[in-house]
């Protein structure tokens, strides 16, 4: 198994690569390490976890004279001669040398969702050099890889460039109080929560309190992640209020990290937030070159333990092998030999029957992709299993109805070759008021949608070139619902208090 999974990738497997691990916590310099290096090469590829940072770096290499195309699954940016590109890493291309490649975020090989990305860029990346950055969580079963490959690597460690600091006494004390966190916010701080209404609730109630305020959470378009993050930097916001988004590279100028609670609901349940994150969230207080020092706090007493619990203790992961995935070739086998066109049935065998035989490597999970591909059977059954395989891959979330709504038309538009425009600009675009706030958000999420599909079908998504000016509108209005959004009244902390008294 393991040579049948290293010579997917020939063009790797014929170069004598060398790996560069640069290590350890946030603020500490590793990424910009392995930046200088990709600036000075001749040629090379950033492979980020995010589209927004992807776009960062584009802009970066741009700005220090390095000609830098963008390459992620909604967009095309090339530039003329540009022999680097920033790249999401499910983008990775492994058909073209290049003298330096820089996978980030190296942890993520943990994310149950895309985790195989990590591993095929690790395995797959055709580049001399390797610049592999993230915290030391999975660094063993990297290094076991590498000498399987036959391939050579050096561990450069890391630390923090200004210290962390977990602060003696809560914003709150013993008992949580609202009314005691506003006189306890300072300019620079950034509130943690953990889901989107959350986010919302605190933006709106701390701007009544007089802070200008910048929100970002996952619902949010990179674009306008981008103007918040802007906003932030730029001083024209004293406070960020965002979900635990910040803690995948973004760099801010975060004075103090205060945690809205411990726990995060998962997707299944809600529990206590581990080590991992929550170093990396609260490591991005202490932006060096603007803080001598990083705070992190709680709105309980009683939750600092957990807090300093996780902040000390050893974050090695468990992971013991890699996630690899299951690609068309595999799929179309297992069509034959099950003789069905039924790609929900392919996958679930596949989960369920097949094996990896691998020491270094495990099947990820396909629940998501066997749940969208139940739902690409019952509405195309005719599809073939190629664009069966593509709607499968698409970037959706099935439990959003008006995003499922939106695939299944786009689904219906490709089975009958049918041309499918761009959605008609809404009413609302120019109003000002903010009720449209979660309206305009899933109007994005199915622009990005359409334009992940205009690349795939190019004949069927014909207005690929309005989806910029299109997602720019949207932005625009999200961005200014932002700064006048009411919020919900009450945070899921504070409604859980309100249930616990009325038992």
């Amino acid at each position: 198994m393991n040579d049948e999974y290293f010579n997917q990738f020939k063009l790797a497997r014929s170069l004598k690569r060398h790996h560069h691990f640069y290590l350890g916590p946030t603020n500490s310099g590793k990424t910009y390490q392995a930046l200088i290096a990709l600036e000075q090469a001749k040629s090379g590829v950033y492979l980020a976890p995010l589209r927004l940072l992807a776009m960062e770096i584009r802009d970066r290499l741009v700005a220090a004279g390095v000609p830098c195309n963008l390459i992620t699954g909604e967009e095309r940016v090339l530039m003329a001669g540009a022999q680097h590109t920033a790249s999401t890493i499910e983008m990775m291309n492994p058909s073209k040398i290049v003298e330096v490649a820089i996978i980030d975020e190296i942890q993520m090989l943990q994310d149950p969702d895309r985790g195989s990305a990590w591993t095929a860029a690790l395995i797959g990346v055709p580049a001399k050099a390797v610049f592999i950055c993230g915290s030391t969580a999975v660094t063993t079963p990297c290094i076991v890889a590498i000498e399987t490959m036959n391939e050579t690597y050096e561990i450069t460690y890391l630390a923090r460039k200004t210290p962390l600091v977990l602060e003696d006494e809560s914003l709150c004390g013993k008992r949580y109080s609202r009314q005691k966190i506003k006189p306890k916010l300072q300019k620079g701080d950034a509130i943690i929560a953990f889901s989107r209404k959350d986010v919302l609730t605190f933006s709106a109630r701390f701007r009544q309190w007089g802070f200008t305020v910048a929100s970002i959470y996952g619902a949010l378009s990179p674009e306008v992640r981008r103007t918040e993050s802007a906003r932030f930097c730029d001083g024209a916001a004293d406070i960020l209020v965002a979900t635990d988004a910040i803690g995948m590279g973004l760099n801010l100028p975060i004075r103090r990290v205060i945690f809205s609670n411990i726990h995060k609901f998962d997707g299944i349940a809600s529990r206590p937030l581990n080590a991992t994150e929550v170093r990396q969230i609260a490591g991005r207080a202490g932006r060096f070159g603007i803080y001598h020092t990083g705070y992190v706090n709680v709105l309980e007493n009683d939750e600092l333990i957990h807090i300093e619990h996780m902040l000390s203790v050893d974050d090695t992961s468990d992971l013991s092998k890699l996630p690899i995935s299951i690609d068309f070739y595999q799929i179309g086998q297992l069509a034959t030999q099950l003789h069905t066109r039924k790609i929900a049935e392919v996958l679930s065998y596949h989960q369920q029957r097949i094996n990896v035989n691998s020491a270094l490597f495990a099947q990820t999970s396909l629940s998501n992709q066997i749940n969208q591909a139940m739902l690409v059977d019952k509405y195309a059954p005719e599809m073939s299993l190629k664009d069966k395989f593509i709607f499968v891959c698409a970037p959706i979330s099935l439990n959003v109805a008006f995003e499922k709504d939106y695939y299944l038309l786009c689904l219906q538009s490709v089975l009958g070759n049918q041309i499918r425009h761009l959605p008609k600009p809404p009413t609302w675009f120019d109003s000002e008021s903010p009720k449209h706030l979660e309206a305009a958000e899933l109007l994005s999420h199915n622009l990005s949608l359409y334009a992940w599909l205009s690349f795939k079908f190019p004949q069927i998504f014909v207005d690929a070139n309005e989806v910029s000016a299109f997602r720019q509108r949207v932005s625009r209005y999200i961005e200014s619902a932002l700064l006048t959004q009411a919020g919900y009244g009450d945070t899921s902390r504070e409604i859980d208090y309100l249930m616990t008294k009325k038992r």
